[in-house]
């Protein structure tokens, strides 16, 4: 093949390709590609009108406080917007993650490429809205290829208010932020707005300390019904042949939290995060759920107050940020870990099963175990870096885990500690 640069009279060149006949394929035949552009007249002289260009160009830049510029691609809203950008290294459930209220305040980059070919559908959403501040991705589906899809991804952004953007170097920057640590970051599709203006943000703003529970939790009490259906279920076995009453704190739960406790024969009240616990003694609960939830449990000392208040007169279980206030409502301390935990394939070693399980986490804030009263077990580490998974103190009848036992999405590895909670209650009975 042969490469011919044109010069045109505009003074642009163009390529134009020659492709040779190779020796020994004699019924083939030399032929020529030639590119043109139309040309138009102004004032005599010779200029290309190229018109509107027939692809998207980059319109977006993400700004991050070390002061890299990445430009990108838009889709689904725009405008200006202000997170923490972290990382996710799921492969599959980016709708899961866009409405897992955990991700208050955040940038979530996917670091898996492909993101957006089975569309979106109803019947997924974690919560009744989207909680974060954008999506980060590296390739964006041209189309959709699923059964089960109602509706694209950047239409489903649009409807939602989210921005996203595509088309950026991601694997670079989970680099950056694996060395660096979480960096707060601006998304911004507005060309008014200097780099040094979105960089001023960036660093003006901090996600620490900041109380973003009440943002996500609900206003009211509501019952839950819902179980696991049919066709997605996965529990052997039968379920309890016993009613348990458990009160949920949400502190922005995930609906699949919800549907697992249904599922093992659980009555479920949801309560908003600032519920009182002598509202909820009132209730004369078999157990209390403290739920997952975004941002820091140092923020939130009302939340401790009410886990303090608790414990010991009901069996409790924690999860994610349940179980990091727990941690303080034992008298612990939690820290901020330098990028956090955010995927579906953490390995996690079980100590009281003498086990490993691939779990779901989503948290950047860890327990210190070290600065746990006597008595405190530490049941679950995560692999990856040795950070404690889960704590036992069955004298105040105590159970969590910092990671996501319902998944969704995710392995179902950690599914059975659902019963476990169930057998805690079944023991409080027969000991009451």
């Amino acid at each position: 093949m042969a490469i011919r640069v044109m010069d045109l009279v505009s003074g642009v060149s163009l390529n134009c390709f020659h492709f040779k006949n190779p020796k020994g394929h004699q019924k083939s035949r030399d032929f020529s590609i030639r590119c043109s552009v139309p040309l138009s007249s102004s004032h005599g002289a010779a200029t290309i009108d190229l018109g509107e260009r027939p692809w998207k160009v980059s319109d977006a830049r993400l700004v991050l406080e070390d002061g890299s510029i990445w430009r990108a691609k838009s889709f689904g809203a725009s405008g200006t917007q202000v997170g923490e950008v972290v990382f996710n290294t799921s492969l599959t459930g980016y709708q899961e993650i866009l409405t897992d209220p955990s991700y208050a305040g955040q940038f979530v980059l996917m670091t898996n490429p492909h993101i957006g070919n089975t569309g979106v559908n109803f019947d997924d959403e974690e919560a009744r809205e989207c909680f974060l501040a954008g999506l980060v991705i590296r390739s964006l589906s041209i189309s959709t290829s699923n059964w089960r899809c109602k509706q694209t991804l950047g239409d489903y952004l649009t409807e939602r208010n989210i921005m996203g953007i595509y088309d950026v170097d991601t694997r670079a920057i989970t680099r950056r932020l694996r060395e660096d640590g979480s960096l707060i970051g601006v998304l911004s599709t507005e060309k008014s707005k200097s780099d040094d203006e979105l960089l001023e943000m960036s660093r003006s703003w901090d996600i620490v300390g900041v109380d973003l529970i009440s943002g996500v939790s609900c206003k009211s009490p509501y019952e839950w019904v819902n179980r696991t259906s049919l066709e997605w279920e996965f529990k052997s076995g039968g379920h309890s042949s016993e009613t348990f009453h458990v009160v949920a704190y949400d502190f922005g739960i995930k609906s699949n939290i919800l549907r697992r406790l249904a599922s093992y024969g659980c009555k479920i009240t949801v309560v908003p995060s600032t519920w009182a616990a002598t509202e909820t003694l009132k209730l004369k609960p078999d157990g209390v759920l403290f739920s997952n939830g975004p941002g820091d449990p140092s923020a939130v000392p009302y939340a401790v107050e009410t886990v303090k208040q608790l414990l010991g007169k009901v069996p409790v279980f924690g999860i994610c940020m349940g179980h990091q206030l727990l941690g303080q409502a034992l008298g612990g301390k939690t820290f901020k870990m330098k990028f956090g935990h955010h995927g579906g394939n953490h390995p996690v070693r079980n100590f009281r099963d003498d086990r490993v399980e691939i779990s779901a986490q989503n948290h950047n804030y860890a327990v210190d175990p070290a600065s746990l009263p006597e008595g405190v077990e530490v049941t679950h580490i995560n692999l990856n870096d040795g950070s404690c998974a889960g704590l036992a103190f069955p004298k105040l009848k105590i159970m969590s885990l910092q990671y996501h036992p319902e998944a969704s999405p995710g392995p179902h590895d950690s599914d059975s500690v659902f019963g476990d909670f169930i057998e805690m209650m079944k023991q409080e009975k027969r000991n009451s």
